[in-house]
């Protein structure tokens, strides 16, 4: 097995709306905001080669979208999908899986692309399969008003036109080191899945711990559908990773791209020995 961090570019959210009911004077130590109360995120992916598949997590923002649409968020950075892929010797082409852990624009934007006649969309990866949660299928495409802006049918319609999706169960195996485990506090049947390299436990964290910085149960973004799940399932996993000394991969962190978790003498949970992947399996 090999793993490899996509990086995707950068991109921009307000702070609040990012740690909820922490004050900035206390989450703006940990990620600086701008003049417009805007903090820098990462939108990192993983790809995951085992055996002969080659399993991409999350796809990032993409470049389909309007520039109107983009100047919401000031994209930034030098890195792109395309890039990143191809810094490892690959092409869309050489894809065979594609994991979705779930369809809001920052997380999916990429899996999909213009056709050659830009008339419609068409899957970017064409050799790979698509996995996704079919509840969350179902929720993104009838979405409460809270989460309709995150869910834009052109990043995933095209998908099931074209027969590429598969839909995934909780705890299910893409093989027999990749286990799809589900959540529902951020957002219906999100996919957070735990991957077993060599004698390590990797958990990519999505929108679960999508940075160092909400490792503490209490850290919990206003996005949120049900924040105090969230709560419920960041103390299971913050317990599971102490106990299995596991690596949590967060997707937005502009910093910090992996960590340990430890538990102090007040019981709070907090990260250890961050660093790059690479550094830590």
């Amino acid at each position: 097995m090999k793993l490899h961090t996509i990086n995707t570019g950068y991109f921009k959210l307000d702070g609040g709306a990012m740690f909820g009911v922490v004050p900035k004077s206390i989450w703006s130590r940990l990620n600086p905001a701008d003049e417009n109360n805007m903090c820098n995120w990462a939108m990192r992916c993983l790809l995951v080669e085992d055996g002969n598949r080659k399993i991409l997590v999350d796809t990032g923002i993409g470049d389909k979208q309007s520039d109107k649409f983009f100047g919401f968020y000031y994209l930034n950075g030098t890195d792109s999908l395309q890039h990143s892929l191809n810094q490892i010797g690959l092409e869309f082409a050489d894809i065979t899986d594609v994991l979705l852990t779930h369809l809001h624009f920052d997380h999916v934007g990429g899996a999909v692309r213009w056709n050659k006649a830009r008339t419609g969309y068409e899957p970017a990866f064409p050799n790979a399969t698509y996995h996704l949660s079919e509840t969350h299928w179902l929720h993104a495409n009838n979405p409460n008003p809270r989460e309709k802006p995150s869910f834009l049918p052109e990043n995933y319609i095209s998908l099931m036109e074209n027969k590429v999706l598969n839909f995934v169960k909780p705890d299910e195996k893409l093989t027999d080191n990749f286990i799809c485990r589900m959540v529902n506090g951020h957002t219906i049947s999100m996919i957070c899945p735990e991957i077993h390299y060599q004698d390590k436990y990797i958990l990519y964290g999505a929108d679960l711990y999508p940075s160092s910085a909400h490792v503490p149960l209490n850290y919990v973004m206003a996005y949120d559908i049900e924040p105090l799940r969230s709560m419920e399932e960041k103390a299971h996993f913050n317990q599971w990773a102490v106990e299995q000394n596991a690596i949590l991969f967060f997707e937005h962190d502009r910093v910090v791209e992996c960590a340990n978790v430890a538990i102090n003498e007040k019981g709070n949970y907090n990260i250890i020995n961050s660093g790059e992947l690479s550094t830590l399996i």
